[in-house]
């Protein structure tokens, strides 16, 4: 790979830099930290290789704290974020975060490591998400080889999660959910998490004209699907999804950062699932003075442990 300045036709800071040979590097989410027991949360976590066509694992957190005797857990399936290039399930500041989740939520989680673009342009991380839901539900009624899941997991209170380009992802497993019966009949999709949602669209709304990062995001996009004609794609613009109404779950919960470029559709996210009729309920909440996943890089700030509360309630509430 030739790394000269003259050779660079593409930089994306803080994700990637793109060379004329065709060659990349990524420029940052390239650290990973290994499965295992934290001390600190009491979760044990492990990595599992779900057997398919191209490669695909899942890193799994069970809080040893609970007596599964007694009770079995929900289960999150949660999403990485990265704009669909960067960072992985085994990212420090995934592994970190989910810790927390599962030891304050008290909640079986299980993280999907899908490939990344540019080497796997979207949809391969849609695909691969797709997958690894696909192998969690053989599980039901103890079908799966993985003893672990019909141990720990009640499958009557399934929830997905995902942050930013993970956030859309879960968005769209949702609605593959609702459309396809016979997995809505085996597993029940409760809810839908979504923090920071990586939602863009042709035309500018609410203050993203004023914001200088407009540019970085329809750039993320770009490198993420090449093959792409606009903004538009229901991938990436829920607003021109015509099977928006099949999301399947009865409630969504949407959180946004109040100086994060995405913040208006996250708020917009809401007013369209409304517009075409879905049934469920959808609640936004904007934290004030934050940017972009802000929760990730700094998880001891009151914010920061206000949403995870949040989302223990969302998840715990059976109401």
């Amino acid at each position: 790979m030739d790394s000269s300045p003259d050779q660079i036709i593409k930089e994306i800071p803080g994700f990637i830099r793109l060379f004329k040979d065709g060659s990349f590097q990524k420029l940052s989410g390239n650290d990973t930290v290994p499965a295992g027991f934290d001390t600190s949360s009491r979760v044990q976590s492990k990595d599992i290789v779900i057997p398919h066509n191209t490669p695909l694992s899942v890193r799994l957190y069970v809080p040893k704290s609970h007596n599964f005797d007694v009770k079995k857990l929900p289960l999150l399936i949660y999403f990485h974020g990265g704009g669909f290039i960067i960072k992985s399930a085994a990212s420090p500041m995934y592994h970190s975060f989910l810790n927390l989740i599962a030891a304050e939520t008290n909640v079986v989680i299980v993280s999907v490591d899908y490939r990344t673009a540019p080497e796997h342009p979207v949809p391969a991380c849609f695909d691969d998400s797709w997958e690894a839901i696909k192998w969690v539900a053989e599980h039901v009624n103890g079908n799966g080889p993985e003893s672990w899941v019909n141990e720990y997991v009640d499958f009557g209170r399934v929830f997905f999660a995902g942050d930013s380009a993970g956030a859309t992802i879960a968005h769209h497993m949702g609605i593959r959910v609702g459309s396809e019966k016979d997995l809505t009949r085996r597993v029940n999709l409760k809810g839908i998490i979504l923090l920071h949602p990586f939602i863009w669209g042709e035309d500018r709304i609410g203050s993203e004209d004023k914001n200088p990062f407009k540019v970085l995001a329809g750039d993320v996009w770009k490198v993420a699907y090449p093959g792409i004609s606009g903004y538009d794609d229901p991938l990436i613009n829920p607003a021109m999804d015509p099977n928006l109404s099949d999301l399947g779950c009865s409630k969504v919960l949407v959180y946004v950062g109040e100086n994060d470029v995405l913040k208006d559709r996250g708020w917009y996210y809401k007013e369209i699932l409304g517009k075409n009729e879905w049934s469920g309920d959808v609640e936004v909440i904007e934290d004030k003075g934050e940017g972009h996943v802000y929760f990730l890089f700094n998880n001891g700030l009151e914010s920061a442990c206000n949403m995870r509360k949040r989302i223990c309630t969302f998840i715990n509430n059976e109401a």
